[in-house]
């Protein structure tokens, strides 16, 4: 019997180590290649032809999201899974938008991997279950904390346009004539308003959104 191939990609290899160590306890499952750069990743997918991509979703330069996308024109038959630290229905639907088939959050048992690895290969689009109580959560809540782009306001909207670009606050401030102090307030505020930690997950945030 032929063993079910996958390729491992993301960028601490303490991670990539561990999926290696939790997938070699199931005999049907080889991995035949892991990464931290996407281009070395799209190398592994070409040679290789994998049945299943494990995609990490922050990643730098590249991000799951573009990466996936990619992984896909050079081999179109393999299925991505993406795996993220968050548990955002936003990110999970942006990656079923660029191909991807299931979606795990880093919180997922060793058996629900392997079950959306089964799911996958079987046809099935796979979403785990915290996301799926999320979304519950969320058609029940009416008040619901998920990020909001429209709470934000035209000038705040301007910034994260900026802000998507790579900008720092001084290169925004200069595009946009206000001062640097003005722009870091922006920023503030947007985070408060989306209910977001940092930069980092505001651009992850942008990004899910296909803004």
């Amino acid at each position: 019997m032929s063993k079910i191939t996958i390729l491992l990609i993301d960028d601490h290899k303490l991670i990539r180590e561990s999926w290696d160590i939790v997938l070699s306890t199931e005999p049907r499952f080889q991995v035949i290649g892991e990464t931290s750069d996407v281009q070395e990743g799209l190398v592994l997918a070409s040679t290789h032809k994998p049945h299943i991509i494990l995609m990490d979703i922050n990643m730098t330069p590249i991000n799951g999201f573009e990466a996936t996308k990619l992984m896909l024109k050079h081999s179109a038959q393999s299925q991505v899974i993406g795996i993220s630290m968050h548990a955002m229905p936003a990110y999970a639907r942006r990656m079923f938008q660029m191909g991807a088939r299931g979606y795990v959050t880093k919180n997922s048992s060793k058996d629900e991997l392997f079950k959306a690895i089964d799911e996958v290969l079987a046809g099935n689009k796979y979403i785990c279950e915290e996301i799926k109580n999320i979304v519950a959560h969320q058609e029940l809540d009416e008040e619901s904390e998920c990020p909001d782009m429209n709470l934000l306001s035209k000038r705040e909207i301007e910034v994260v346009t900026h802000i998507k670009q790579g900008l720092s606050s001084k290169e925004i401030g200069q595009q946009l004539e206000i001062s640097l102090k003005t722009v870091e307030v922006h920023r503030y505020n947007i985070l408060k308003k989306l209910k977001l930690k940092n930069t980092a997950a505001l651009v992850n945030f942008i990004n899910a959104q296909g803004l």
